[in-house]
Order: structure tokens, then sequence, then C-alpha cells
């Protein structure tokens, strides 16, 4: 690591977003995500402090976040697996764990039915859907956006494919549940929108969910709220760990949650077990 710019106010120091963007470093916004994941004044202000003093010019988020990362485990590890959320959707893709599953499964825990890959008749054509979800009141038709780099964005392309897609769907009689027609359509990415996509999205009615968008009930928080956490936010695994139970189907940190046979059977220590398992009550609670 470089020498810190000590030089240079903190404000006036700029780093390098995954998007390949520089802005001035803000302190506040380091913070913030690290409280989101569950650590305490206290933490963000001592992980605060380390980076700070090792901060210079034309850093990167990837590296502040792997040394943030490093430090918050050292007095969290469910905070830190929290703090690890977004790259850990992101490990599924090679994991090949299909997104759209992922979303299905967050829709059934928000109490929908829901089932991946239909493919529905248009007005037009034939089309393939990624997930559709309903409930006594509601039929959704979601696309699900996958992306293997934090850098990557959905664009206005994305959503104008999208938008053209649903208006082929609009006035179709379709059997879910009961006879209805469709209510809405989502469109749901693991990392952002272009801000292109998020005007197009909300000017044409389609619910965008990103990673941090809405502010509220964003694909971050609808992960948090049905415990949905994937294997690989966990700290007390490694990756050939991790790897392992993933070959066995294993996911979802609740599903582990739920057999913690699989642990003994695949020959896992009982010190190992035991901080497992005491990681996963902790995010899981």
């Amino acid at each position: 690591m470089q020498e810190p710019t000590a030089s240079k106010p903190i404000g006036e120091i700029t780093i390098v977003k995954s998007t390949g963007e520089r802005e001035s470093f803000d302190p506040t916004k380091l913070c913030a995500s690290l409280m989101r994941s569950g650590a305490t004044e206290e933490m963000c202000n001592a992980v605060s402090s380390h980076i700070e003093a090792e901060l210079h010019d034309g850093m990167s988020t990837k590296e502040i976040y792997k040394h943030a990362f490093f430090l918050l485990k050292k007095h969290s590890k469910p905070a830190a697996a929290r703090y690890s959320l977004r790259r850990a959707v992101m490990d599924l893709g090679p994991s090949g764990f299909p997104f759209e599953k992922f979303v299905a499964e967050i829709f059934r825990a928000k109490g929908y039915e829901a089932l991946t890959d239909q493919i529905v008749q248009g007005n037009c054509v034939e089309h393939e859907v990624d997930v559709v979800a309903w409930n006594e009141n509601k039929l959704i038709m979601a696309e699900a956006k996958f992306h293997n780099s934090l850098g990557l964005k959905s664009d206005v392309k994305v959503a104008l494919y999208i938008k053209s897609r649903f208006d082929d769907l609009r006035g179709r009689k379709f059997n879910y549940g009961r006879e209805r027609e469709l209510d809405e359509a989502w469109l749901v990415t693991n990392t952002k929108f272009s801000k292109r996509a998020l005007d197009y999205g909300r000017c044409q009615n389609i619910k965008m969910i990103g990673w941090n968008y809405p502010e509220k009930g964003n694909f971050q928080d609808m992960i948090d709220d049905a415990g949905l956490h994937p294997l690989t936010s966990l700290t007390t695994l490694s990756n050939k760990e991790k790897s392992l139970l993933l070959t066995q189907g294993i996911v979802l940190a609740k599903t582990l949650y739920g057999d913690l046979s699989f642990l003994s059977t695949m020959g896992f220590s009982s010190k190992k077990i035991t901080e497992v398992t005491e990681e996963l009550k902790n995010l899981l609670k």
C-alpha cells in the first residue's frame, strides 16, 4: 500500500470507483455503509480512523472495502458478513446458481408463489420471463439482470427492452393462481442503474430494484428482510469450504442453518462447526 497523502486534507483526496470514475473520499459514506451492516458507532469510528490513516490519492474503492472488511471482521463477524453482502451475491455467479432463482426465493419469502424461466404468450410473440410471482392480489413478472462486476450498470437500453416486452404482455390473460392480467413489471439487478435507466423506468411505471435503489426496499433491504444471505457471505468459512458446500447445493446461509449436519458429514471439525453456527445464528436472527 502506498504512503498516506498527508499533505492533503481528507476531503481533497480522490478515490477510484469500480466504474473507473474518480470522486472525493467521503468518510460519511464509509460510516453509513458500515452502520447499515450492523456496526456500532464505535466500530465505525475505529475502522474509519484506520482507513483515513492509510488513505492516498488514487486508492480504489475495492482496496478500501478489503481493508474495512478485514478490520470489521475483527470486531463483528455478522456485521462483516452483511458488509460483504453485495460481493457475496456476485460470487453466486461463478457457483452456477442462477440469479433469477435467488430473486424468486426473495418473492417467496415475501409471501408470493414464484416460478422461474416461464414461457408466456404475448400479443405478438412468446417471451421467456425470468420470474413470475403472484399472490391473491397481484401478478408480477420480473426480469432479473445479473452483473459479475460492481462497475457494471443496467442502462437505459435494458429498461427499453423490458418495457417493450411487458407492453406485449399487457392485456393478456395468464393462469397463475387464477386467470388474471399482469399487474406489475419489475426490473431487478444486483448492481446499479444508470440515471437514464432510472428516469425511463419511473416515467414508464417499471418497478426498478437495484442494489441501492430505491432508498427503502432496495435489493439489499429485500435480502436482509427475507434473511436470504448467500452462503458466500459467511466469514467463518474459507473459499474452499464455501465451494465444497455450494457443490452440495447449499446456496443460502439459512439452508445451512436449517441442517447443520452437513458440516459434520463433510468432515468439519467441532470447533469450526461451533464458529459457523454462532455466525449463522447472529447473521440470521
